[in-house]
């Protein structure tokens, strides 16, 4: 095997609390990471030596401030492999909380794994993966997952949501640092501890359960994302959130025809995508 082809699949987070500030500077979180089929397209190929990375867009670097990058070193620190072509179709725009950069990153780790038999148990890969930043570690296996500590922490959800999503994605870039250090009114009093496992059933999300934090900061700041979700809910979704720290405003639904009916709508103004959650065994 000298290529590996690979699709790097998104997340939304259903609802997302911030519990507290640690003393390394991230913060402890408790949400629910539901990974799902919009994607960008990896390939990875052998070479003698280095990393060369050539993508579609322009501000991403072939150097350590991309993930992609950053996981190759990360490899090749501890195993003795030669280097790489990482080229990157990216899909998933920055800034819009859907881990694209996180989710590139552990594709590099598993694609590398592949390329070069280089046998890493799961937790090992959760472990490299939690180094090169916080989301990365519940894309090693994806699926849906409940998320604690910086969201490194991971159980998995043995009844994973089955509903159609529509994404809607506006062109406002929200950098994940800056969104937190504005949380600290939401810390003084957002002391209430949540167990999303509790809102989970066999058959259903008890969705009316599911909050995320950063709405009370987003939606002031920007004012086009809440009345993206507001339409959303008058459009047809049953649920309606922001994902992650980002500029994504998705909605639930329970029926795909109404989704589509519903991306009609939006698709002449925004990017959209319906998606729907990717399984894993």
């Amino acid at each position: 095997m000298d290529r590996v082809l690979l699709k790097s699949f998104s997340k939304v987070n259903i609802g997302l609390k911030i519990l507290n500030r640690r003393a390394d500077g991230y913060h402890n979180i408790h949400t629910v990471f539901q990974e799902i089929d919009f994607h960008d397209n990896i390939i990875i190929k052998k070479r003698n030596s280095g990393c060369c990375f050539i993508s579609n867009v322009d501000w991403l670097d072939n150097d350590e401030s991309n993930l992609c990058v950053k996981a190759w070193q990360c490899l090749v620190d501890r195993f003795d492999i030669a280097g790489i072509d990482i080229e990157l179709q990216k899909n998933i725009p920055p800034g819009s909380g859907l881990g694209g950069g996180s989710s590139n990153a552990a594709c590099v780790l598993k694609g590398l794994s592949q390329l070069y038999n280089l046998n890493i148990s799961s937790n090992d890969l959760l472990r490299i993966g939690s180094s090169i930043g916080a989301d990365v570690p519940f894309f090693i296996q994806g699926g849906c997952q409940i998320g604690s500590g910086i969201g490194d922490q991971l159980v998995k959800v043995d009844y994973p949501i089955k509903n159609t999503f529509l994404l809607v994605m506006p062109k406002i870039h929200i950098d994940t640092k800056t969104a937190f250090k504005k949380l600290k009114k939401i810390l003084d009093y957002n002391r209430e501890e949540v167990n999303f496992a509790n809102f989970i059933e066999k058959d259903k999300f008890l969705f009316k359960f599911f909050e995320n934090d950063f709405e009370t900061i987003i939606f002031p700041a920007y004012p086009e994302i809440g009345i993206i979700k507001k339409k959303l809910l008058n459009y047809g979704a049953f649920f309606s959130s922001l994902s992650g720290t980002g500029s994504t405003v998705y909605g639930v639904f329970d029926d795909e025809a109404k989704a589509i009916s519903a991306e009609s709508l939006f698709k002449v103004h925004y990017k959209t995508c319906i998606a729907h959650p990717v399984k894993i065994a």
